[in-house]
Formats: structure tokens, C-alpha cells, sequence
């Protein structure tokens, strides 16, 4: 495999160049992409010429975009594909109900992966978006992956900086580790404020054929006294969908 002079594949650099589009990125110029990657022009040049031919980078002019190829590639593979597939009729009956964002994430290295949101018609303030990403240990989605996580990824999330939303957010490793036994005690995560003072996140896990947990059904509501009312709602979904993935993994 061809490398650059300081050891740095082709492969690791054609991935730079990808992972330079954000969030709210639709279209990116060449020396945008060699900024963000740390590439000269002329190498993220050379490398978007060559996704582009593949079909994983479009180019259009000056703009730069990314190829439904890999889109299709993506969406083919990905596990997350069939996760969601079960969990979207589910997650559509519950936000008929409850009428609040209602969203579904799974955990990714101490980061909480949001891959669904059902957003509703006056919905309060929610900083998840679809591949949107936040700290696990802000978020309630995140606060009940983390719970039923390795105690080594428990370990890491305790022992580093931990980024504060409000003063309710948990930002010690006493006051996460305390969260994480309620909520394998209780069963789902409740987070009044921990995010923004006017908002509560609730999340139950999903569970597969294992009993492991694999994702966090969440939903967004305001932060007063109605939020205990929405968790048997709440929990009954998660559960449902977790039959599904279990049956869905079970031999035939």
C-alpha cells in the first residue's frame, strides 16, 4: 500500500478527506477539504478525484458532496439498517401517543450515535439530530448505553473531562458512576435539565437476542411533573422492539 513520507497510508488519508464533511455540510470546496483534513491541496486534489471516480465524492464545479454511492454502500451493510427497520414502527406508534421527539441511538466508542428522530409538531429544545452525536454522559440515551457498557468504557467516560450543559449535567466520576447504578437499578434514565434547563431526556434500553443492549429508545419532553408519566410508554416500546430484534437474530 502506497504511503506518504510519514507513514500515513492512502487509505488513512482518502479517509481524512471523507470525515472533513460535518453534520451541516451539503457541499464542501478543495481547500475546504485539505483545511479540515490537514492535506495539501494538491493530495486532497489528487484523492477526491479518485472518489469521485469510484462514486463516493460528487463534483459539481467547484462543489464537493458526498456520492450515493457510498450511501448505498452504507446503508446496505450497516447493521444500524436493520435496527431501525425494526424499531420505526414502534417509534411511530409511541410518538403518535406521547407526541413529544422521540428518537432511537446506539453507542459509539463515549460518544451516543443518534440514528432516528421523530420530531414533533411544537417540540422542545433537542440538541440530537440524526448522525448527530453527543457525550454519553449528557445525554439520557447515552446515560443507559453507558450503564449496561464494559466497565473499562465505564472507566474512561469517569476519568475524563466531562463537557457541562447546565449545572444539572453530571461533570464528576461519583456522580456518573452513582447515575449509571440507579439506572441499572430502575431500568430507564431520567435526565431533568442535563442538557438544557427546559427539557427532559428519557431512555430505556433495546436488548437483542443475547439480552445484551444494543440501543437506547429516548424521548425529548419538558421538564416538568408529566415526564414520570411517559416512562411505562416509554419502556413497553423498548421492550417491543427488543422482541423483534431477538426474533429477527434467532436461529430458524
Amino acid at each position: 500500500m502506497p504511503r506518504v513520507a510519514t507513514g500515513e497510508s492512502v487509505i488513512a488519508r482518502a479517509v481524512r478527506v471523507v470525515e472533513a464533511f460535518g453534520l451541516d455540510d451539503t457541499s464542501l470546496t478543495v481547500g475546504d477539504i485539505a483545511r479540515r483534513s490537514g492535506l495539501h491541496v494538491a493530495t486532497a486534489s489528487r484523492i477526491i478525484e479518485e472518489l469521485t471516480a469510484a462514486g463516493w465524492l460528487e463534483r459539481d464545479g467547484r462543489s464537493v458532496r458526498i456520492g450515493v454511492r457510498l450511501w448505498e454502500l452504507a446503508s446496505r451493510s450497516s447493521p444500524a439498517t436493520g435496527l431501525r427497520a425494526a424499531a420505526m414502527p414502534f417509534m411511530e406508534d409511541l410518538h403518535q401517543v406521547i407526541g413529544n421527539d422521540t428518537q432511537l441511538a446506539v453507542l459509539d466508542g463515549t460518544e451516543v450515535l443518534f440514528l432516528e428522530r421523530l420530531t414533533s409538531p411544537n417540540p422542545v429544545v433537542n440538541y440530537s439530530r440524526i448522525a448527530g452525536r453527543l457525550p454519553v454522559h449528557a445525554s439520557s440515551s447515552g446515560l443507559v448505553l453507558l450503564a449496561h457498557a464494559d466497565a473499562a468504557r465505564q472507566e474512561a467516560v469517569a476519568t475524563a473531562p466531562m463537557t457541562v450543559y447546565t449545572d444539572k449535567t453530571i461533570h464528576t466520576a461519583a456522580q456518573l458512576r452513582t447515575t449509571l447504578a440507579h439506572i441499572r437499578r430502575q431500568g430507564y434514565a431520567l435526565c431533568p435539565g442535563h442538557i438544557y434547563p427546559d427539557t427532559t431526556g428519557i431512555a430505556a434500553p433495546i436488548r437483542g437476542s443475547d439480552d445484551t443492549v444494543i440501543a437506547a429508545l429516548a424521548l425529548i419532553v419538558p421538564n416538568d411533573d408529566t415526564a414520570f408519566t411517559k416512562i411505562p410508554a416509554l419502556q413497553a416500546t423498548a421492550r417491543g422492539i427488543s422482541r423483534v430484534m431477538a426474533s429477527a437474530a434467532a436461529p430458524r
